[in-house]
Formats: C-alpha cells, sequence, structure tokens
C-alpha cells in the first residue's frame, strides 16, 4: 500500500472516529481522554496498514471494546491489541492487560506469571497440600513452562502450570498464531494464555470475564462482531456499510471542530508502509 493510500485511508478513519467521539468519550474511564484513545488506534492503522484494509465499522468496534475495558491497543503499555483477520479487526488482550484488569478486581490482592526455563528447579504439586517451587538458574536455557499465582484478598492462593506443548497447541489453533504479538512477544503471550485459563476457575470482575471471553474468541478466529457493538443504552454504534458511509459524509465532516481534528492529526511514519 503506497504512503498517500495509507494517509487516505487513516484521513477516513479519522474522520469516522472522530464523528463517534461521544461514544468513545462514554466508554472510557474519566482518566482516559477519547483524544488520546483515538490518537493511539490510529497510530496503529499507521503501522499496520492492514488494518486501513479491515471494515472500518469493525475497527471502530474494536477500539470500543478496548475502550470499554480501559485498555490502551499497542504502544509501550501493550495492554491489547487490534489484529486484522481478514476483513475483520478483533481486538486481542495482551500480557500487561490481563494483568491490569486482575488487579481491579475486588477479590485479587496480587497476580503474578512467570517463565520456566531449562535448568531452573521447578517443581509443583496439586491435591489436598498444593504447591509450587521455582528457583531460576543463572543463565536459563529454553522454554519449558509458565505459570500463574493470584493471591486473593481472602488469603486463599491459586496457580496454573502449562507446559510448552500446551502453550503450542493453543499459538497453532490461533488464527494469528505466526504473527502480531505471537511472533514479536511468544513469551508474554504465553504467560498471558496459563492466566487467562487461570481466571476461568476464580472469583473475577465482569470485565476480566468479557476480557478472557473476547480474547478467546481472537484466538480461536471467531466474529466478535465488531461491526455491531451495542452501547449500553442498547443503540447500535455501527452496523452496515451504508451508514457507515453516511458518517463520513461532508456535513460530518464540516461538523468536526479545526482544534478536534488538529488533536488527532499525526504524520505518518514511512517506514511502517508496507
Amino acid at each position: 500500500m503506497s504512503t498517500n493510500l495509507v494517509q487516505d485511508k487513516a484521513n477516513t478513519l479519522k474522520k469516522l472516529m472522530a464523528s463517534c467521539k461521544s461514544e468513545i468519550e462514554a466508554a472510557l474511564p474519566k482518566h482516559v481522554s477519547p483524544e488520546r484513545m483515538m490518537r493511539i488506534a490510529l497510530t496503529e492503522a499507521r503501522k499496520i496498514p492492514k488494518l486501513l484494509e479491515c471494515d472500518q465499522g469493525s475497527f471502530l468496534g474494536a477500539v470500543i471494546q478496548a475502550s470499554q475495558l480501559g485498555l490502551e491497543p499497542g504502544g509501550a503499555l501493550q495492554h491489547c491489541y487490534l489484529i486484522p483477520y481478514g476483513r475483520e479487526v478483533q481486538f486481542q488482550v495482551g500480557y500487561r492487560g490481563m494483568l491490569a484488569l486482575a488487579m481491579r478486581a475486588e477479590s485479587v490482592s496480587h497476580v503474578t506469571a512467570r517463565a520456566v526455563h531449562e535448568g531452573d528447579q521447578f517443581d509443583w504439586e496439586l491435591g489436598l497440600n498444593e504447591n509450587l517451587i521455582h528457583k531460576p538458574c543463572n543463565k536459563p536455557g529454553e522454554l519449558t513452562h509458565v505459570y500463574a499465582v493470584v493471591f486473593l484478598k481472602n488469603g486463599c492462593k491459586m496457580f496454573d502450570v502449562m507446559n510448552m506443548e500446551e502453550i503450542e497447541n493453543i499459538r497453532k489453533s490461533s488464527k494469528a498464531g505466526n504473527n502480531g504479538p505471537w511472533k514479536s512477544h511468544f513469551e508474554e503471550m504465553a504467560k498471558k494464555t496459563v492466566i487467562r485459563r487461570l481466571f476461568k476457575y476464580m472469583p473475577v470482575s465482569i470485565e476480566l470475564t468479557t476480557a478472557v471471553n473476547l480474547d478467546e474468541m481472537a484466538d480461536a478466529g471467531v466474529s466478535q462482531g465488531n461491526a455491531n457493538v451495542i452501547e449500553t443504552t442498547g443503540r447500535t454504534l455501527v452496523s452496515k456499510s451504508d451508514e457507515l458511509s453516511a458518517k463520513l459524509s461532508e456535513s460530518v465532516e464540516q461538523s468536526i471542530s479545526p482544534e478536534f481534528a488538529a488533536a488527532l492529526d499525526e504524520t505518518p511514519d514511512p517506514r511502517m508502509v508496507k
């Protein structure tokens, strides 16, 4: 995709997002501004041009999903990712996003995940006296296991362990198993996977349950329905393509204040164009 085409598609997407500013703002926690979320999302689209080729309604829906969970796509935080699957953009939670959501749960005191390598002293025991021991060595070898431990505020502890065969089976079954965060951040994705499995068996928040469900749908390549995200008011934010076109009409463009448009502007990095 040429630089000019990337810029044209990014500008079109910016207009759509600006026209839906109020919906994005309503979904976000108070400490995150809609301008910031939209700048971050547009930066991701410029970095990954395939996102610009997807249905724009699904892109907006994925951003709304991230906003509702208070997670920022890509960037330094790597809370979550916007992944192109054919014509649909899907929302995928990252390792740090899972940790952030867990720490918001009222029942959780602390959560951690670790990677185990060849040469480490590692053992665990299930049953009536569950226990886990991990002593890392100075020169770690290949990755062998990942595990997660959750400390609950009532004093209980829960943990889960996954070996490399289990992790690889999940990666291979993922539609994005050979690219995206599985390729660039394999160890963190492995740790996120064991956290996700552990969360299924413990008392967690509604938003964490939502994140786990959406993440599993992304891994399986099942549509998250992001092109038809429903706001808490019951109104469909984005649905049919002709409604998207209406969003991008001249009247909508003229309704966007110069100040707000300037807040979203960001010169694309030619190095990101493929």
